[in-house]
């Protein structure tokens, strides 16, 4: 290349990229759909699709040469990634809950509307990716799991031993029923968000032994996760708002979205989840249901939730690599119980709001993937025309995912397969809410809110903490804890150098960690 010309990233539209990316988003979808409807889960094939895209490169025929470009292969493996998450938790799951509640006729409404939602989501992490929000810089786990693959794959050496000793490991690890990608997340992500989520995790679990009460059973998680997410909600306006001095000016050109740009995107994004919400109501009925006060309720708070709950997920996936998607779309639900939505409404509201956050942390993990085997922003054009290429990508695997799951869902209905979550949804809107839940949310957003505030917007304690008490996975506490622990004393002994080995191991666990859960639930399925 000449001095001073530009890189040329891979077009996400060329003929051959486009046939690999239909084949993989076809089989993630199917894939997705079958796990979530069985097995609750939805898996991670981001590395599935990456080592395909590896494999495929190194069959010795001109037409598959080119996927020997880690770029090409980033462009699959988002694809992969994307639909796997699109089919099974931003549209089956929801769609899934109309029919749960016995109301079939409101299964195409809320179809259309999600759909909507799904590519919104991914349009809007592409336009606060990189940003004061969400820095390219953060953790991202799983997208550093799959950069590290593809890296391994493609320069081998050093490099490529240590990520196959971690994926052994993790393969291992998973095997003994250790949550690797839990224990692997503590080498990569913020320290003190990942601490708090660790213990999040474990007071779940020990709570009823060890304080003789169940928190989830009083609604503790979820009153934390209101009062948290309330207040994470106000310090990114406040974040967006702030006045820079100079180092913060100098520190801000690393960044390739500018805060301008990302307060134009919270405005349209903010308005695009109302004008979807407005359609989901229109083609579900349930404006002859309401009065117009609550009608315009009912928009205002749908379009506010779904913004929040993506904020909250995207926040999660950012630092931890989990995210409560399903449990804060269940306090989405109450609140709008408390509120007084009739029955059809929040059927409506609670598919729209589990819809939304799926597609944007997906997004970001791809995005992050590409960011490093772009070179970590060294090269800002080349970065600004990858991750464009990678948003068509996704978008376009959304796409085969809707179609597949138009196709398909009437099979997994008809035999009463659907996600296992969704009868708890249906069965809390059957059940109600009473005053003394309403009390107990409000008592405990309370610390909810003030952990979260005083951790700030760095270390986002409040809605880390929240999110391991809404998860019952003990052991992915004890594998977080432990991980930090080791973290801090190699780094102690080892010094700064030991940082990039540590990532690459890391990636190993996560990635051997995906790998083994990927086809022992192929197997499970094949049973």
């Amino acid at each position: 290349m000449n001095k001073g010309e530009t890189k040329k990233h891979p077009s996400a539209f060329e003929p051959s990229t486009i046939v690999i990316m239909i084949v993989l988003s076809v089989l993630g979808s199917l894939i997705g759909l079958q796990l979530i409807t069985t097995l609750g889960i939805s898996a991670n094939t981001s590395i599935i699709g990456a080592l395909f895209a590896i494999l495929i490169s190194r069959i010795p025929i001109h037409y598959f040469i080119k996927y020997r470009s880690v770029h090409r292969q980033n462009l699959v493996q988002t694809a992969s990634s994307a639909a796997t998450f699109g089919a099974a938790n931003s549209l089956l799951l929801p769609i899934g809950i109309p029919f749960a509640i016995g109301k079939p006729e409101l299964i195409i409404p809320l179809f259309i509307g999600v759909i909507l939602a799904m590519f919104l989501d991914a349009i809007l992490l592409y336009r606060f990716f990189d940003s004061k929000v969400f820095p390219a810089q953060e953790a991202w786990p799983p997208g550093v799991a799959t950069a590290e693959s593809i890296k391994a794959g493609d320069e081998g050496g050093g490099r490529a031993k240590l990520l196959g000793i971690g994926i052994i490991v993790g393969i291992i690890g998973a095997f003994l029923k250790i949550p690797m990608s839990a224990f692997g997340v503590a080498f990569i992500g913020n320290i003190w968000a990942l601490t708090m989520f660790g213990i999040g995790l474990l007071l779940r679990a020990y709570s009823p032994q060890v304080l003789g009460i169940d928190l989830n059973a009083l609604y503790i998680p979820h009153g934390f996760m209101i009062g948290a997410g309330l207040v994470a909600f106000v310090q990114v306006f406040v974040l967006l708002l702030k006045k820079r001095n100079n180092t913060e000016e100098r520190d801000e050109i690393v960044l390739t979205r500018s805060t301008g740009e990302v307060k134009k995107s919270f405005t349209y994004g903010f308005a695009a989840y109302l004008v979807i919400a407005l359609i989901i109501a229109l083609l579900g009925g349930i404006i002859t249901d309401m009065s117009p006060g609550m009608l315009i309720l009912f928009l205002l708070y749908a379009a506010f939730a779904a913004f929040i709950h993506e904020l909250i997920v995207g926040i999660a996936a950012m630092h931890a690599g989990w995210f409560p998607a399903f449990a804060v779309a269940l306090i989405t639900l109450i609140i709008g119980i408390i509120i007084g939505f009739p029955l059809t409404a929040l059927t409506l509201l609670v598919g729209f709001s589990a819809s939304t956050g799926v597609a944007f942390a997906d997004m970001g993990y791809d995005l992050k993937t590409g960011y490093m085997l772009r070179g970590n922003g060294d090269d800002i054009e080349f970065e600004k025309q990858g991750r464009k290429q990678q948003l068509f990508a996704g978008l376009f695997a959304f796409g085969v995912s809707a179609v597949v799951v138009f196709f398909t869902f009437n099979y997994y209905f008809s035999q009463g397969l659907i996600p296992p979550v969704d009868r708890v949804y249906a069965a809390t809107i059957e059940a109600g809410v009473s005053a003394d839940v309403a009390k107990q949310l409000f008592i405990w957003a309370i610390p909810g809110a003030i952990i979260q505030f005083i951790g700030g917007t760095k270390r986002q304690m409040g809605v880390l903490l929240s999110t391991g008490l809404l998860i019952m996975f003990p052991m992915a506490g004890w594998a977080v804890l432990a991980g930090i622990l080791i973290r801090l004393v190699v780094k102690k002994v080892k010094g700064d150098s030991a940082e990039i080995p540590m990532s690459i191991l890391a990636g190993g666990f996560i990635a051997g960690d995906a790998l083994y859960n990927f086809f022992s639930s192929i197997l499970k399925l094949g049973k």
